[in-house]
């Protein structure tokens, strides 16, 4: 075990005063796997009220569960005492959690062999009653004891299961797979914010489908995602080589993984495909206006998944936007025009997403994609680099000036002639002058705004 030297030091505090310190959970596994990991969890024989004293940082996160955390050189310390739980009548949580002095009681609480490993950090040796050291040598997710009972007890563990193979790129044991579908009404109960937080994890592992697929399979999705169901057997003809299910998968796998937005827009742009479909006058499937409808489910979705508002936005903006399609031939003013429509800020993200869009779409018909992408964000960063202007506020005069100078009355006329200067200046950048943007703006209240 290559442990870090402070949670050696952090243990000689709990042997200094007679107790047992033992590093258990996502550490013992990750160290055990030769993955980085930044925060701690140790199950010990002290009681809160006996932990608290030890420490100079101590905050009392779960308490009344027998947890409290530490601070402690830098470094963050989860501490737990060592505890069996009761019944979970609500299929979330545990009715009571008796403290016991047995370590072995403690790792039978919990999900997986895998997490149920304790290294003891006095005494310098490994307790693996459950053989979950042999589970991660053969890459299996496997259930504590009957998987049905330990699913039934917390109806989150299914989903933290499909979590992990995704994360770990493990496979679920198969007893511990037939036992998911039988634990989704206890998955039902599960608050939005705790399923959000697992979903969210999936989506940041290295090949996101994985995890989805498993959820797929084992009726998990149809509780947490279903709008994405309606895709699956969907086909879209042309250069598609998957059906819409397939291929939202497979542009979220090609999402950026530090982008959480970008994932979250790759996985659900086409989820309201379904509900446009129609057929073109040669048989081909057709999803016109397929962009607006995946903005408003991706909407709901998000808002029912409790993600922060924000990030709700950002997400439903690049959905909104997707469906653009550069040609080489398109003028600056072209250009000009969508990274006003999308915003600056967007354009780079917007680009991400149609660049997993594409490679999702199919391996072999999309080959020259990524070359019309590269002239595009090349054409971006000239227009760019040229300082243009891509907002109103970035116009030579504001409203100020036009109420002044033309005598328009404060209200929403000085807005449309804001709106139309842009345009004017979008098509022309030469146009963002004062005095010139004045004149267009006279001429607009004499031809089609009836004066001030």
């Amino acid at each position: 075990m290559r442990v870090p030297r402070v949670a050696y030091d952090f243990a000689d505090v709990f042997k200094k005063h007679g107790f047992q310190c033992h590093l258990v959970g996502g550490a013992v596994r990750d160290i055990l796997m030769g993955r980085l990991h930044a925060d701690y969890d140790v199950a010990t024989d002290a009681l809160p009220t006996q932990v608290v004293p030890l420490f100079p940082r101590v905050i009392p996160t779960g308490i009344k569960h027998g947890t409290v955390t530490v601070h402690f050189h830098g470094t963050t310390f989860e501490v737990t005492t060592f505890r069996t739980d009761a019944d979970y009548s609500d299929g979330r949580r545990p009715d009571a959690v008796v403290f016991t002095p047995s370590l072995e009681a403690d790792l039978a609480r919990r999900d997986f062999t895998i997490n149920a490993i304790a290294f003891d950090l006095v005494a310098r040796s490994m307790h693996d009653p459950h053989e979950g050291r042999a589970d991660i040598e053969r890459r299996i997710i496997r259930a504590i004891g009957d998987p049905s009972a330990r699913f039934r007890e917390d109806g989150l563990r299914p989903l933290r299961a499909c979590r992990f193979a995704a994360q770990l790129g493990f496979r679920v044991e198969e007893e511990t797979r037939k036992a998911i579908p039988g634990a989704l009404d206890i998955l039902a109960k599960v608050s939005a914010e705790r399923v959000r937080d697992e979903l969210l994890k999936i989506l940041a592992s290295p090949v996101p489908s994985e995890g989805l697929l498993l959820m797929k399979e084992t009726g998990i999705l149809g509780i947490v995602l279903p709008e994405l169901l309606e895709g699956v057997g969907m086909k879209q003809g042309r250069y598609h080589c998957h059906d819409v299910f397939t291929h939202s998968l497979a542009a979220c796998d090609a999402a950026p993984r530090e982008s959480l937005i970008l994932r979250l827009a790759a996985l659900l742009h086409d989820v309201g495909k379904p509900r446009t479909l129609a057929a073109a006058p040669d048989g081909r499937p057709t999803f016109y206006g397929h962009e607006s409808v995946s903005a408003d489910m991706t909407r709901e979705i998000l808002l029912r998944l409790k993600l922060p508002n924000i990030v709700i936005k950002d997400v439903v903006h690049l959905v909104t936007h997707h469906m653009f399609n550069y040609q080489e031939e398109w003028s600056d003013a072209a250009v000009r025009r969508l990274i006003a429509r999308v915003g600056e800020p967007s354009i780079d993200a917007l680009m991400a997403l149609r660049r997993a869009d594409q490679i999702g779409m199919c391996p072999e018909n999309a080959a020259h994609f990524p070359e019309g992408l590269a002239q595009f964000a090349q054409r971006v960063k000239e227009v760019k680099d040229a300082g243009r202007a891509f907002t109103v506020s970035k116009l030579a005069v504001d409203g100020s000036d036009i109420i002044r100078s033309l005598g328009v009355a404060p209200g929403p006329k000085v807005g449309i002639i804001l709106k139309e200067l842009l345009q004017s200046v979008l098509e022309d950048p030469s146009l963002n002058e004062r005095e010139k943007l004045l004149q267009i703006a006279a001429g607009l209240l004499r031809e089609r705004l009836g004066g001030p």
